[in-house]
């Protein structure tokens, strides 16, 4: 919900001590809400789907903005300090996709739960993480979010799973949190996020049919951004209907590249987990404007026009801002100050991502349990023991 945004943006400023943004001109002069039409979702086995007009408030957009602004300047971030050899191994960026994120978490509680691949950068900062904690963890330094032991792949904060490094594995473990949530009869429910190549896994099938037949209170969420590495979706799969592949399960196919298309499917998602109807599967149509991972140009297999043309055409930020500014919700110098404030924000923690201390040699064992005694740990050899510490 949009709490969950509000606490991220809270923390943000509050962070870096930076006043809220307004423009020379005072609130009165805005528009405070607006209704706007959004894209239809394709539908497999529902009578109903999200609705098609949705509204949304001045605070809402400029919180939409400038999460989504901070994701992507955080991953270019990223990308420069990958090809200066300060950022080492895998890491794959999310510039692009924002609007998945957001939406998904605009939808939903900050007491749900979040389980995603290995392109989690973004959703470790929406589920509550900073960004100095994020880039530290990428910089492999003390002060990262899992101390400096996990790196891009592999981040975690509270009701947030990771960051998994083996394809579509995270499905199934994301199924045993809403088995957990239904268990305890919270009214949580868990969001299981995956790729379009990963979405021809077997365990995901498996996930599908167990989800189905103990009604889990599970939103599984293909994120297809059209290439599994460097193979299109139509050279990967005999059918690219993802939203149709829970076969029993119902389905949704979402506009993945706007913000609010995100939100009201994922609400209208939630509301079917929440009245005990069991799992549902949504494919967002999105676009990653990096390649697959670091290693990957990313133009061996597409064109610098076609990236060039979704960036015109169909740019998440772009066309949350030309909303507003079009219905009087903001003006350009207010949306100019954000990402003034966000620039600053993200080169603060990339300062801090540079010269914070790596974890000493001593903590390499250390968190292995949970509020457990020292144990020791096998070294390298049956001789060495290294001390564990919870």
């Amino acid at each position: 919900m949009l709490s969950n945004i509000s606490n991220v943006l809270r923390a943000g400023l509050q962070r870096n001590g930076a006043a809220v943004v307004m423009s020379a001109r005072t609130y009165a002069d805005f528009t405070p809400e607006a209704t706007f039409e959004i894209k239809k979702c394709d539908l497999h086995k529902l009578e109903d789907g999200p609705a098609t007009q949705v509204v949304m408030t001045r605070e809402e957009g400029l919180q939409y903005y400038r999460i989504m602004q901070t994701m992507r300047r955080m991953e270019l971030k990223a990308d420069q300090l990958y090809k200066q050899k300060i950022i080492r191994g895998f890491c794959h960026l999310y510039d692009g996709q924002e609007a998945c994120a957001v939406g998904i978490e605009a939808a939903i509680n900050l007491s749900d739960h979040l389980i995603t691949a290995y392109r989690a950068h973004g959703y470790t900062y929406t589920r509550g993480g900073t960004v100095k904690e994020i880039m530290a963890e990428l910089t492999g330094r003390r002060g990262g979010i899992a101390k400096g032991k996990g790196g891009s792949m592999h981040m975690y904060c509270k009701n947030f799973y990771g960051g998994n490094g083996i394809v579509g594995a995270q499905v199934p473990l994301g199924a045993g949190v809403a088995l957990a949530c239904k268990y305890f009869g919270n009214n949580e429910l868990c969001v299981s996020l995956y790729g379009d190549g990963a979405a021809n896994q077997g365990q995901i099938f498996e996930t599908y049919n167990m989800a189905a037949l103990w009604k889990l209170p599970a939103i599984f969420i293909c994120e297809n951004n059209r290439y599994g590495m460097g193979t299109s979706v139509e050279r990967a799969a005999a059918s690219t209907d993802y939203y149709k592949r829970g076969d029993f399960i119902p389905g949704l196919r979402v506009d993945g590249m706007d913000v609010l298309c995100v939100r009201e499917a994922t609400r209208f998602a939630a509301d079917h987990c929440r009245s005990g109807k069991g799992p549902i599967l949504m494919e967002l149509q999105t676009y990653r404007y990096h390649g697959h991972s670091m290693s990957d140009p990313g133009v061996s297999y597409r064109t610098r026009e076609e990236i060039q043309e979704v960036r015109g055409k169909s740019d998440p930020i772009s066309m949350l801002k030309d909303r507003m500014l079009s219905n009087n919700m903001a003006s350009v110098e207010e949306l100019k100050e954000i990402d003034v404030e966000v620039r600053k924000e993200i080169e603060d923690a990339a300062q801090f991502a540079t010269t914070d201390p790596e974890p000493p040699l001593d903590d390499l064992c250390n968190h292995i349990f949970h509020n457990n005694p020292p144990v020791d740990v096998r070294g390298t050899n049956p001789w060495t023991k290294l001390k564990s510490v919870s």
